[in-house]
Parts: C-alpha cells; sequence; structure tokens
C-alpha cells in the first residue's frame, strides 16, 4: 500500500539557498510554459504538448539569460512540466479550472524522482546537495523500503517540510468487527453518528478570527515592497499554518477513531465545491473541512480493510422518519427537531439522518446500488466554457 510521510526540516544556509533557487527554476519554467500553451491556442488554435514544452524547456537552458536553469536538478523542472499538463487534463475533463500562473510568496513546491535523491542508512540526499537534508523524524520509515519520490514544500510562513512516498509493506488489515455506524456531517456538530452520538465542531477559525482580522488588517497598511509588508505577510502565513494544523490534526484523530471502532462506514456523497457558494455558509463549510474528513476515511479504510460506502447526496435523510419511513414534502434548516405525523416519533434531525444513511448505505452495499457521479454534462459544459487567464 502506498503511503507518504511529512516531514519539517532545518536546511543549511547552503541548503537553503540550493532549495530557493530550485523552486525558482520550478515556477519560472511553469508559468513560462503556461504562457506558451496559452498563447498558441489564442493565436493559433494550437494544443501545446507536455513534449513540446519538455523541448522549449531544452531550448531555454542554452539561452544565455537563463542559464541559471542548468544550476539546479533538472528533475523537479521536468516534474514542473508534468503537472502542468495534469492541470491542463483535469481543465479538459472539466473537473478544474484554467491553470494559474505560480507567484513566489506562495512557495512553492520542488518533486524529485529517484534519479535525483538517494535514500541511505536513514539519511535522504538530495540532487546537487553534498550533506543530507537535517529531517526531524517524527516517525521511522519502515526498514528495507526505499522511497519512490521526494516532495519538498515551502510554506509562505517560511517554514519547510518534506514529503517521503513510499510503499509501506508492513501495512496490515484491523481485526475484522459488525460493527456498521452512519455519519452525518453537520457545522454545529462535526458528525453525527447513527449511535446517537454527536461529536462537537471545533470551529478552529472562528477561534483565531479576530486575531487573523488583525493582521490582515496590518499587512493591507503595509507599503508594497516593503520589509514591514514582509513581515506582516509572515505573521498573517504562520497564523493561518497553525489554523490548518490544528484542524489536521483534530481530523486525523478523529477519522482513526471511526476507523478502529467500525467495521463500516457510510456518509453521504456531499458535492461540497457547490455547498460553498452559499454565502452565508461558505465560511462555516470550509472551516469544517468535509471534504478532507470523507477523503481522509477513503484511503484509511483502504489501509485498514474496512468499508466505506457513500450514498447518493439527494437522498433524503433528514425529512424521512427513520422508524416508519415516512418522508416529509419539506423542512428548512431552522427545523431541528420534527414529530413524525405518521407514526408520532419525536426526532432529532441529524441523529434521524444518520440513521437514514446507515439504512441506506446498508441497501446499497446488498442490492449493489449506484451512487451518483459526482459530475456530470452540465458541470463539464461549464468547465469547458472558461477561458484562460491571459
Amino acid at each position: 500500500m502506498e503511503k507518504a510521510f511529512n516531514y519539517r526540516f532545518y536546511p543549511t544556509p547552503e541548503q537553503e539557498g540550493l532549495l530557493r533557487r530550485t523552486l525558482g527554476c520550478v515556477r519560472l519554467v511553469y508559468n513560462r510554459a503556461l504562457q506558451e500553451r496559452t498563447q498558441a491556442w489564442y493565436e493559433r488554435q494550437e494544443r501545446v504538448s507536455y513534449g513540446q514544452t519538455s523541448f522549449l524547456l531544452t531550448g531555454w537552458k542554452k539561452q544565455e539569460e537563463l542559464d541559471f536553469l542548468n544550476e539546479v536538478s533538472s528533475v523537479p523542472l521536468q516534474q514542473g512540466l508534468r503537472h502542468l499538463q495534469s492541470a491542463f487534463t483535469h481543465f479538459f475533463a472539466g473537473r478544474a479550472k484554467y491553470p494559474n500562473f505560480k507567484k513566489k510568496h506562495q512557495g512553492g513546491t520542488a518533486e524529485f524522482t529517484k534519479s535525483a535523491f538517494k535514500f541511505k542508512d536513514n539519511q535522504l540526499y538530495l540532487a546537487k546537495c553534498v550533506q543530507p537534508l537535517p529531517i526531524r523524524w517524527s516517525r521511522q520509515i519502515p526498514p528495507g523500503v526505499q522511497p519512490s519520490s521526494v516532495t519538498v514544500k515551502l510554506h509562505p510562513s517560511g517554514r519547510w517540510h518534506i514529503s517521503i512516498r513510499f510503499n509501506d509493506p508492513t501495512l496490515k488489515p484491523l481485526p475484522p468487527n459488525d460493527k456498521a455506524v452512519g455519519i452525518d456531517l453537520g457545522l454545529s456538530s462535526l458528525v453525527i453518528t447513527s449511535d446517537e452520538e454527536k461529536i462537537r465542531n471545533p470551529k478552529h477559525l472562528k477561534k483565531h478570527y479576530r486575531k487573523l482580522r488583525r493582521l490582515q488588517k496590518s499587512l493591507s497598511r503595509k507599503q508594497k515592497g516593503s520589509n514591514n509588508r514582509y513581515k506582516a505577510r509572515v505573521k498573517l502565513a504562520k497564523a493561518h499554518l497553525k489554523i490548518t494544523d490544528t484542524r489536521k490534526d483534530h481530523l486525523h484523530k478523529l477519522t482513526t477513531q471511526l476507523i478502529r471502532e467500525n467495521q463500516t462506514i457510510v456518509v453521504e456523497d456531499l458535492a461540497v465545491k457547490n455547498m460553498v457558494k452559499n454565502r452565508k455558509l461558505a465560511q462555516s463549510i470550509s472551516d469544517a473541512s468535509w471534504g478532507e474528513l470523507i477523503r481522509q476515511l477513503e484511503y484509511k479504510c483502504q489501509w485498514y480493510g474496512r468499508n466505506l460506502i457513500k450514498i447518493d447526496r439527494w437522498f433524503p435523510s433528514s425529512k424521512r422518519c427513520s422508524n416508519c419511513g415516512y418522508t416529509l414534502e419539506t423542512m428548512p434548516l431552522n427545523i431541528r427537531e420534527w414529530d413524525c405525523p405518521k407514526c408520532g416519533r419525536h426526532h432529532d434531525r441529524d441523529i434521524n439522518a444518520s440513521k437514514n444513511i446507515l439504512a441506506a448505505g446498508l441497501a446499497v452495499s446488498v442490492c449493489g446500488a449506484s451512487v451518483r457521479p459526482e459530475s456530470s454534462k452540465s458541470v463539464k459544459a461549464t468547465a469547458m466554457k472558461q477561458k484562460p487567464k491571459l
């Protein structure tokens, strides 16, 4: 099973200089290739392939003003072109918007494949680096395992991270059990289970909102290009990073607990990208990070031999009585509790929804019913109509 461990490392001044130059070259090659592909389409109605951009990269390295491209490893530059090709593939398939130009203040990433690094004696050596990277090994890679790729990332706050990807032969499924649970995702309570358990939503963004507002206001008052603006930007990036770290930590602990306790987990196939278009709930939905929660459940179920079932997002889980099956015509969001007009059962809206989700998921697993696809023809047509940015 393929896994990736993320570590923080503290490069020496020489290593940091080389890595920053590498990130800058990757960004330059990516932006130039994106500009060439965009101009080719607007001027000549031609599509430029990955092979053509790779040929252009060879020519750029021979130019005198771009001679510094030869000072860094060529592998991250080629990987940048492959990532651009993947971005265009997703765009033409209607899964993403048109690729954007990379900016320096966003930090950047550089991917190294097997030919550009060496892993020996639990030490990692990157191409062009004489000394191993001083990585803080929070957890060890299984002995005898060789990484397949390494990705170096610089966060806007100035923090360095490295992601090591490998195949883990030691990963074993958890002991099976007979417990199944349905999960309804919410805002006041992040997770509501069919066992009538409610897990509160920490609301990480709301806790730090006043601090973020103060730092953002301080940044807007600084003169562009000044050193004080750079300092204010770093402070703001660190505040955002703290929120991201606490949110991920909570989601990992929550999903791991659900995986360990349950053999079958049933969730709704939510369209989070469409839900955040609601201006009044967009911030709360983004802070809850439902998409990340479901993503973690998916790969952890694969790791540990659990079953994850997704039901149709249009299934009336909230307005359907879990006791007799009676379905109401409408149910506004402000109604949190209701009584079934047919059987008289009193329902908590979220707990009733989680019970219905579990019942529908078990029916899906038995009958083999399919889940509605995430994308439709209308969505793909809308994506194809998007215009590239010049």
